[in-house]
């Protein structure tokens, strides 16, 4: 649920004032009085640090973006996909300047738009610093049930073999059902899924069945999944052909890391018994891939997200309204 990663963020930045102010009180011999300085300057403190801060940490995060895009030119297919951290950057560095060169413009429509624009990317900011937090605290979760099915959610195959990001899901899938067994349960269902996509030459699920067994998964413990081509119908398909097998129970479905969040956001949508667990990803690679998990995150609550911003457009109106009866 989005929401517990609100209380994670929002606990973690509440316990921030909260060290501040008990440090103050130790350091400080101003006594503490309702309303006097006391009171007051741990908070103004704090304020002062992230007025600071927030700016520093800004450009850092252009930077950062700037250069992994560059990195993934130089180690990825060009596609727009491999393309967004770099496109994210450009947009970053692309707004403050926007804001003032409107703000100079001094026409209601450029002030407005300027503000909106304010509005917009610290409103996203914010969406982007709750999904992170969560989907990283999610990503590292272990399972809390004894699966009776193990997903494997597919991706990309290459010249008909699996390539280290998909690799690491299905090496963390025969973790899970290793330890299943060492732990006495029963061996769960092993169901690799995915379809065919127009650049690939096998189904994804029939490759990554061919790496289980391989790697010691027995044959009737694998059932393929060959025709899901999103994640949602990885998740549907799979838990048909868990339920076909007479195996009911829990599920675990394992991803990468930066797709656990948004698997198991799905999995409750779909009120489906599974839980999600993360394989570890390439560095260099998480930066694209979870701008598109938190795109794909946001339009799947786009409602939602419009109800929120509303009073944000609405205020724009107001500045926009007013700047013309003042300019009147």
């Amino acid at each position: 649920m989005l929401r517990n990663g609100v209380l994670l963020v929002a606990g973690v930045l509440l316990t921030v004032f909260g060290l501040v102010d008990l440090a103050w009180l130790a350091l400080s011999e101003v006594p503490r009085t309702e309303g006097g300085l006391g009171y007051t300057t741990p908070l103004a403190l704090t304020l002062l640090g992230l007025f600071v801060l927030l700016p520093v940490g800004y450009l850092v995060l252009v930077l950062f973006l700037l250069t992994n895009g560059l990195t993934m030119l130089r180690r990825e297919s060009r596609s727009l996909r491999n393309l967004l951290s770099l496109i994210a950057g450009l947009g970053l560095l692309a707004a403050p300047i926007a804001c003032v060169w409107l703000l100079i413009s001094g026409s209601a429509a450029g002030v407005a738009l300027a503000v909106l624009i304010f509005f917009l990317t610290g409103y996203l900011s914010a969406c982007f610093l709750v999904v992170l937090v969560y989907a990283w605290v999610y990503g590292r979760s272990t399972a809390k049930v004894v699966p009776q099915a193990v997903v494997i959610l597919g991706a990309q195959v290459i010249n008909g073999w699996v390539p280290p990001l998909l690799r690491a899901r299905l090496d963390r899938a025969i973790g899970v059902y290793r330890d299943t067994l060492a732990a006495g349960h029963p061996a769960p269902l092993m169901i690799p899924s995915g379809g065919q996509g127009s650049d690939e030459s096998r189904p994804e699920g029939q490759v990554m069945a061919e790496y289980l067994l391989q790697r010691g998964i027995p044959g009737e413990q694998i059932l393929v999944e060959d025709r899901a081509t999103t994640t949602e119908e990885n998740l549907r398909f799979s838990a048909q052909i868990q339920n076909d097998a007479a195996r009911p129970g829990p599920a675990v479905a394992v991803t990468n890391n930066y797709h656990a969040l948004r698997a198991a956001l799905l999995a409750r949508r779909l009120k489906l018994d599974i839980e999600a667990v993360g394989a570890k990803t390439a560095f260099y690679y998480v930066p694209s891939a979870f701008l598109r998990e938190f795109a794909a995150v946001m339009l799947g609550h786009r409602v939602l997200h419009a109800v929120l911003f509303a009073p944000f457009l609405l205020l724009v109106a107001a500045i926009f309204g007013m700047w013309l009866i003042l300019d009147g």
